[in-house]
């Protein structure tokens, strides 16, 4: 059996991810934040969750130290929490730019750095983060300063472990979904057309499929899912 650490378990990527790594037979813990008012839709018997503030980096790390201590490995980590503001430059803040890289920054490496580092023990694993648009290009993050700023630094965190992780079979990839598909976002954008939107479930499938032995070949930092966009 293969074990896998999702946080944001409560989400809707989150659960998606949760839902595709149980059928194809891992063992998933996944994390929520405490007193989540969220119940997940998803139950099994090889799903295992866990409360922990991601933005604390002893609590986050005891994650994966509770995983490798039950299960001595960890095989694949999909990173999925975040935040998200608008804001041009007049409207951002010192405070905002810091809001926006805890949410972003801080959650992804207080969870990738623990697990990363046991990877590079093993010689192998996965590890996903979320991306977005317009931390690859500043042009899409106009009017979205703070988040694209943050979110900018998750594709440099994905490169420089990629550069330590040279000669073994550990790669860290960032996933750039468009849109995507969510009850959330439909009701915030009611007359965008759904069609061009990514879902959760297909999120989820491509993420699986960079863990398969069919895609061991690949090493590509950035997989972006724009779906029909």
């Amino acid at each position: 059996m293969k074990f896998a650490v999702v946080t944001g378990a409560s989400g809707n990527l989150g659960q998606a991810v949760i839902q595709k790594f149980l059928d194809e037979g891992y063992h998933v813990t996944g994390t929520v934040v405490p007193a989540d008012p969220v119940k997940l839709d998803v139950s099994h018997p090889n799903l295992h969750l866990v409360e922990a503030d991601l933005l604390n980096e002893t609590a986050a790390a005891q994650v994966s130290q509770k995983v490798i201590e039950s299960y001595g490995q960890i095989d694949v980590a999909v990173l999925t929490v975040g935040g998200f503001a608008m804001g041009s430059v007049a409207e951002t803040t010192a405070a905002d730019l810091l809001r926006q890289y805890k949410l972003n920054v801080e959650t992804a490496y207080n969870v990738a750095r623990p697990v990363f580092l046991q990877m590079m023990k093993q010689g192998s694993g996965r590890i996903f983060m979320i991306g977005a648009r317009p931390g690859i290009d500043m042009k899409n993050s106009k009017g979205m300063v703070a988040y694209g700023m943050a979110k900018s630094l998750i594709f440099r965190l994905a490169e420089l472990m990629n550069e330590e992780a040279k000669g073994t079979n550990v790669v860290v990839a960032v996933v750039v979904p468009s849109t995507i598909d969510t009850p959330q976002n439909r009701k915030a954008m009611p007359n965008a057309d759904y069609s061009k939107w990514v879902s959760p479930a297909s999120i989820a499938s491509v993420i699986h499929f960079h863990c398969s032995d069919d895609a061991a070949a690949l090493r590509e930092t950035v997989i972006k899912l724009y779906g029909n966009s």
